[in-house]
């Protein structure tokens, strides 16, 4: 953890940075009417949660720079992944050292093949993600289950209210990150069905459709984007996920361990929460991999986690002393791989040229960022970039892309966006046309690695950045 509080300083850059650093920022200039994140234009978006408008609010307050209240969410955030663990393995009967076991797995214990996405825990991936969404909605998770779980083995009766607070963060979990949301979902009907019948069956059916009636309601009510609209996502979105069913062997296989965890317990008690857990987890990833629908292996965190915690239990938690010594020694190895596998992640804290060769090779180098336009490129200013990777960081310092640099499934005119791009960089395309595609889109500047003379395009040079890309200036029209 401390590690990840020193990743949280340096916040490399990766992934979907650029897109959270640019929600927070339309947040800052909007509260109630924040717009598009990535393009100028006036539609919901799904990435406006109840998370992201709390950032939104603090980068009001002082003026602070976008990354450091992406900073401050990212500690919040881990602090309550720690404390969601340590509370779930507690209600579960974990002891002694089971909680901080419970972290050491949730990070080391996958593959020997480390990769990043956001919403999956392995140390490599949560040190790119950790300023995302995904991460406190997992730790809300966390406390999801544990409340849950307290509240079905107490023996007084849960009050309505207490019903309707579940309701309320299971459908805060899902407008945060609804992929972590299907994974808290997993897990609080595993818990569901594990728990032993208290009470009137009656009673707790009534009070179990309260609190799905509080959450439902609150996703309805949420006045940034409409939750439900997202059940019509069409293929593009399984295509982006199709990645995650590869090299499914090489990403996860310490996990076994885990499962083996899990078969001890199941053999104890075959309603097992965590085996319950596991299994749902596994149910729909397998579906989604028969099925086509890629974007279900978002579901692998509902299949990962309870293994790993199984064996944090099983380390303390063994009856007799020889188990948990076998228990230890076989986990331990397993981290260590782990820990080697992930040991990359060094090189986001300390200088990649002071680690050891083989730990250095692991290190992929996160991306540079576009600071270098911020002293002419303006709040709503329109930028004409390549598609997708300048189009994906240049939105967090206030400015628009012509294209989004992410999939987005609200915005009608996408692929116009996309075409109008791929015309303007085509090597045939006329000065006469770009001209044209520029004020069709209220173009103010390009970014491009052509330098040169460009006046015959309505370009002037700028500036020029790292990687030979040159920014111009879009000439008014004479």
């Amino acid at each position: 953890m401390l590690l990840l509080t020193a990743v949280v300083a340096r916040l490399p850059w990766a992934g979907d940075l650029g897109l959270h650093a640019a929600v927070v920022e339309r947040l800052r200039h909007s509260l109630t009417d924040p717009g598009n994140p990535l393009v100028d234009a006036d539609t919901p978006s799904p990435y406006y949660s109840p998370w992201t408008v709390l950032l939104g609010v603090a980068a009001r307050l002082g003026d602070p720079s976008v990354f450091v209240v992406l900073r401050m969410g990212a500690l919040i955030a881990l602090a309550l992944l720690a404390t969601g663990v340590w509370a779930y393995t507690r209600a579960l009967g974990a002891r002694g050292a089971a909680p901080a076991t419970a972290l050491l797995c949730l990070l080391l214990l996958w593959g020997t093949a480390p990769f990043a996405w956001s919403g999956f825990l392995g140390l490599n991936s949560l040190a790119l993600t950790v300023s995302y969404p995904s991460v406190l909605a997992l730790g809300l998770a966390f406390h999801l289950w544990a409340w849950l779980t307290r509240v079905l083995r107490a023996d007084g009766r849960p009050s309505a209210s207490t019903w309707a607070g579940i309701g309320v963060l299971w459908a805060v979990i899902l407008l945060c990150h609804q992929f972590s949301g299907v994974v808290a979902t997993l897990g609080a009907l595993a818990t569901l069905l594990a728990s032993p019948a208290r009470g009137a069956l009656r009673r707790r059916l009534a009070l179990l459709a309260l609190g799905v009636a509080a959450g439902l309601l609150t996703l309805w009510s949420w006045p940034y984007y409409d939750f439900f609209a997202l059940s019509a996502v069409g293929q593009g979105l399984e295509e982006v996920h199709r990645p995650l069913y590869r090299e499914l062997p090489a990403r996860y296989w310490l996990v076994l361990v885990g499962v083996a965890a899990l078969a001890a317990r199941l053999r104890r008690d075959r309603r097992d929460p965590l085996a319950l857990f596991f299994t749902a987890g596994v149910a729909m990833v397998a579906a989604g991999a028969l099925s086509g629908h890629w974007s279900w292996g978002r579901a692998m965190p509902a299949a990962v986690i309870p293994a790993q915690l199984a064996v944090a239990w099983e380390v303390g938690g063994a009856t007799r002393h020889a188990a948990r010594i076998a228990w230890a020694t076989v986990l331990a190895g397993a981290l260590a791989l782990g820990a080697w596998a992930q040991s990359g992640t060094l090189g986001y804290v300390v200088d990649r040229r002071s680690l050891p060769e083989a730990v250095a090779a692991r290190h992929r180098e996160p991306w540079s960022g576009y600071h270098w336009i911020t002293p002419w490129v303006r709040y709503g200013d329109v930028v004409m970039a390549r598609d997708p990777m300048p189009s994906r960081r240049i939105p967090a310092y206030g400015g628009y892309t012509v294209a989004p640099g992410y999939p987005d499934f609200f915005l009608p005119d996408e692929e116009a966006r996309r075409e109008a791009v791929r015309r303007y960089f085509a090597e045939g395309t006329s000065p006469e046309a770009r001209r044209s595609l520029l004020r069709a889109w209220g173009v103010r500047w390009v970014v491009d690695h052509a330098p040169g003379d460009r006046r015959s395009e309505g370009l002037s040079e700028i500036a020029r950045g790292p990687g030979g890309e040159v920014l111009y200036r879009v000439l008014p029209v004479t």
